[in-house]
């Protein structure tokens, strides 16, 4: 990130220490950032040099907010939200079910102070782009929110796509987005002057009609249409829709589809009884298209990136170890996926690369291919990054230098030309075949913290890795904590509330 860049974004962030103080999380102050920022630029864009008609009705824009203070600025923009979410396309994808979380009006107009001192349309959209990542990367830092679930790893995205190599004109989808990681990367790549020489149509292309994307919680739409804004993708529509990716085919099929399923493995539904109880119930989908019905939320989503190709379509899917060995329907879907795709590569992840702690993940390469009676799949080759790897999110994290090895073995430039290494090795379809449950769940490296004590990392690996988990089980027990409290107190207020007069 630039100098100007991270400047911006920590003078931003630095606002969010004071509002914290109010109750306001990390998860919430990027949510009302987005809506702010998305007004102040509406408005800059109908200035000179600009001129444009203003896409935010009239009395619900930047400048009526400016206009107020104390009580009656705060129930303005109660009503801007409110008003705008019930508008179409873009605006209100963003500012859907939206509501103000700073209750403090004098803080809501520093906040607006504070944004209206920049002109952020003046800025790079390069520029724009990093400040908002920046605040979502520190967003998905913030163990308590949850929110790193909805981000993945730049280095190991910047990876995929280098592999992958999306070209001009190609359609390119993420069933479960998140925050646009994906998006944005092939974005990057594809207007790249190194990588393309972008005529008009094609940069229209790019930016209009090359990418979409769908994620069922309206927060991370919201923040992911933004951010898609900020970096130049998508117009007065938003190329992301908000809801169940599992829940039908949506007939559309797309050149690439790339994407990293929310972790857990199964889908479900809260419902609530007549007395007031709520369970989940896990959700399992029937459709056709699906070779296996299962609650596994995982294995829906590789039968479903499977449909959502073109023939001869690519896809590149974040998986758990689970989807690699599970019976059942995981055997079924296996066998399945490699006889009707041609399912080339395997990049086995470390732990210590996500947010969401202990998670054993992998990248599934494959494309879909005609239906024919032969198997599609001739050689699986597995590349091992995990085995003696030790990565940590906050002192150690996975950078994009440690995929490197990976990007040479794999050899996107003709993939059919690949070269056998200690940690990179084909296994042929009938191999694959003849192990228990078609389990693909395969170790190419030796462990060498099983051979031998003496082999185990460094004592400050093992050390900070102890002190980085406790340090996080410790945050999130603070927030259950917290929860527990404000739920508490709620309860009882609405107790206090009902409970009837006592006659003198």
């Amino acid at each position: 990130m630039s100098n100007e860049s991270a400047s911006l974004v920590q003078k931003v962030w630095n606002y969010c220490n004071v509002l914290r103080d109010d109750g306001v999380s990390y998860g919430d102050y990027v949510e009302q950032l987005t809506y702010l920022l998305f007004l102040k630029m509406a408005d800059e864009q109908t200035k000179p040099p600009f001129n444009k008609p203003s896409i935010i009705p009239q009395g619900l824009d930047w400048q009526s907010l400016l206009e107020k203070d104390g009580a009656a600025l705060e129930a303005h923009y109660r009503y801007i939200l409110e008003t705008l979410g019930k508008e179409k396309g873009m605006l209100g994808v963003i500012f859907r079910k939206s509501q103000n979380r700073i209750q403090d009006p004098a803080k809501l107009k520093r906040l607006l102070e504070l944004i209206n001192q920049e002109t952020w349309i003046g800025l790079d959209i390069d520029v724009k782009g990093e400040i908002y990542e920046g605040l979502l990367q520190k967003n998905a830092e913030d163990i308590k929110g949850g929110a790193g679930q909805y981000f993945t790893p730049r280095p190991l995205i910047k990876a995929i796509v280098e592999v992958i190599r999306p070209e001009p004109g190609q359609t390119i989808n993420d069933p479960a987005c998140g925050t646009g990681g994906f998006i944005i990367a092939a974005h990057d790549y594809i207007s790249n002057p190194k990588n393309y020489q972008l005529d008009v149509e094609q940069k229209k292309f790019l930016r209009f009609n090359t990418f979409s994307g769908k994620d069922i919680v309206d927060s991370v739409a919201r923040l992911c249409v933004m951010n898609l804004y900020l970096h130049g993708i998508g117009g007065d529509q938003s190329p992301i829709e908000v809801g169940d990716s599992l829940i039908s085919d949506p007939g559309t099929r797309y050149d690439i589809v790339m994407t990293n399923p929310p972790f857990g493995k199964k889908s479900s539904i809260t419902l609530t009884n007549g007395e007031g109880k709520t369970d989940r119930e896990a959700l399992t989908y029937e459709r056709q298209d699906f070779w296996a019905t299962t609650s596994n939320k995982q294995l829906n989503f590789l039968q479903h990136v499977k449909t959502l190709l073109k023939i001869n379509g690519r896809a590149a899917i974040v998986v758990p170890d689970n989807v690699l060995f599970e019976g059942g329907a995981g055997e079924t879907v296996r066998r399945k996926l490699l006889h009707d795709c041609d399912v080339h590569t395997l990049l086995r992840l470390p732990t210590g690369v996500f947010y969401a702690q202990g998670v054993k993940a992998n990248v599934l390469f494959f494309d879909r291919r005609p239906a024919s009676e032969t198997p599609q799949t001739e050689k699986l080759w597995i590349y091992d990054l995990r085995t003696n790897r030790h990565f940590t999110l906050k002192t150690n994290p996975l950078r994009y230098e440690d995929l490197q090895g990976f990007i040479k073995c794999y050899n996107p430039q003709n993939r059919h030309d690949r070269k056998e290494t200690e940690c990179f090795k084909p296994y042929t379809y009938e191999k694959l075949m003849q192990r228990d449950k078609a389990n693909l769940d395969i170790t190419l490296l030796k462990d060498e913290s099983l051979e031998d004590t003496e082999n185990l990392p460094p004592p400050d690996i093992i050390a900070r890795e102890i002190t980085e988990n406790l340090q996080d089980a410790l945050e999130q027990f603070a927030a259950i904590q917290e929860s527990l409290q404000q739920n508490n107190t709620q309860s009882n207020s609405g107790k206090n509330q009902t409970k009837p007069k006592t006659e003198n």
